[in-house]
């Protein structure tokens, strides 16, 4: 079972939410869990986990996002990196039903025109694997071509209707691989 919550209050992302059991510090939820929110992102130097991004001085930002944190127990980087392009898949289906706006989903990116609606890492903890996938609402100042969900025309009051769907399509599919994996005999 995978908690979800969809957080009411704006947090700033600046890369620390990355850290175990944060959902269980800051919201009380123990276990597996993927947390929404929304709020202004910036992340830079030692806070980067994209060690390429470091090494090229590169910094993440975006005024208004809708982010996505997700953690699982379990030690698995491969596992991680799976799911967090899974959520990709998942969340460019779900906008792809409402917007007329082709996505193109590169790894964990989504793009629209060439243009980056999306930020996304997935690490390990001490405990845990972790992902965080953001989405851009707004744009001004990001430093590359971007778009945001304003721009594609999704309407800013259905922005928490969107994220409850995110939400609970992870959690479903989450729960569905688990029963898959119980209802198979193995073979010699």
């Amino acid at each position: 079972m995978v908690h979800t919550l969809f957080a009411g209050e704006t947090i700033s992302y600046d890369g620390s939410q990355l850290s175990s059991l944060w959902a269980f510090k800051r919201f009380r939820l123990q276990g597996d869990s993927i947390v929404a929110f929304r709020g202004p992102c910036e992340v830079k130097g030692d806070s980067l986990v994209d060690m390429a991004d470091r090494l090229q001085g590169s910094f993440i930002y975006s005024p208004d996002m809708l982010h996505f944190i997700a953690e699982h127990f379990e030690n698995d980087l491969g596992r991680a990196v799976l799911r967090q392009r899974f959520f990709a898949a998942l969340v460019k289906e779900i906008l792809e039903e409402e917007l007329t706006e082709h996505l193109n989903r590169q790894g964990d990116d989504l793009f629209a025109k060439e243009r980056k609606l999306s930020v996304s890492i997935a690490t390990v903890t001490p405990v845990s694997t972790m992902f965080h996938f953001g989405i851009n609402i707004r744009t001004e100042g990001v430093p590359v071509a971007a778009v945001g969900l304003l721009e594609l025309g999704w309407p800013e009051s259905k922005l928490p209707e969107l994220a409850l769907r995110m939400l609970a399509a992870y959690s479903r599919e989450m729960e569905g691989v688990d029963l898959a994996r119980c209802k198979v005999r193995g073979v010699p």
